[in-house]
């Protein structure tokens, strides 16, 4: 079975404070994008499961939550079978762009066919919650979806479905720790808790975006961890300032970076973008990618 497994940005991230159990509850708006990893699951004779990959980036041990997903469902269901699972990466590692958590839901998504389990969706986004919080919105298949708690209570926004948007997505060479920027957040909470407020919400920004209203959208757009991320790595700003002069209004850091992201106003004006960003810096990894 051969599955695309697609990236997620998030176009607006509260980070709201820290929760009893270790998490940080956040208000976001993820979009899922065009860019995609490549899942092929195959059976084995033995009960072992292997990951293969093209990535150097990645685990290929028990500490892959694509390994995770593939042992939890086996375990549940008494499943006594094993299982290849090759991973051909696109999404860059670590930047941002929830590529471990689509490959974890991608696999759960996948194995329930391949396996013939036939869980419904409100059952794999129970098992998913197990597994991390963006595994969560890779299973409910939609374009843009509200999240708050930890990440993991999904809201399909469906009245984006029709919406196109392309992107420009540079992405620094760079490996960003979550786990680091939510504690400089925490730091810079204590001591600045103004700039973490932001003047727009989810509601505001949906409302721009379904009106087309580029300037509404452009103010609305939001994340805490900018910030953050941008002291420990100010490769990250430069590409936000680059992304800025060229012209795109809307520009902002997905997740807790290094991944920024810019709405451009067609393909068009994407790919001519992309094109010169890459002859400018060859440490950055440029792609053109649209809502899906």
């Amino acid at each position: 079975m051969v599955i695309k497994s697609y990236a997620k940005i998030n176009l607006f991230l509260l980070v709201n404070g820290l929760r009893r159990d270790g998490y940080h509850d956040i208000e976001t708006l993820f979009e899922r994008i065009s860019l995609f990893d490549k899942i092929i699951l195959k059976s084995r004779h033995d009960k072992e499961i292997k990951i293969i990959s093209n990535s150097r980036d990645i685990p290929l041990d028990h500490t892959n939550l694509v390994f995770r997903s593939a042992q939890l469902l086996r375990d549940k269901f008494s499943i006594n079978k094993g299982l290849d699972i090759r991973i051909i990466k696109r999404i860059p590692v670590g930047a941002g762009l929830g590529g471990g958590s689509s490959n974890a839901a991608s696999v759960l998504q996948g194995l329930n066919k391949f396996w013939k389990l036939n869980l419904t969706q409100k059952v794999l986004a129970g098992l998913a919650k197990e597994i991390g919080s963006d595994v969560v919105f890779f299973v409910y298949n939609c374009k843009f979806a509200q999240a708050s708690g930890r990440g993991d209570k999904i809201r399909p926004v469906t009245s984006l479905k029709d919406l196109v948007l392309w992107h420009i997505l540079v992405v620094p060479k760079l490996h960003v720790s979550t786990p680091v920027i939510y504690k400089g957040w925490d730091r810079l909470l204590d001591k600045k808790p103004g700039l973490t407020v932001p003047e727009s919400n989810v509601k505001i920004l949906t409302l721009a975006l379904k009106k087309k209203d580029l300037t509404g959208t452009a103010t609305a757009l939001f994340n805490s961890l900018e910030p953050v991320t941008f002291s420990l790595y100010p490769q990250v700003k430069r590409v936000k300032r680059r992304l800025l002069k060229l012209g795109l209004n809307s520009v902002l850091m997905s997740g807790s970076g290094p991944a920024v992201v810019g709405i451009a106003s067609s393909r068009k004006e994407a790919q001519s973008l992309a094109k010169r960003l890459k002859r400018e810096n060859k440490l950055w990894r440029v792609f053109v990618a649209k809502a899906i």
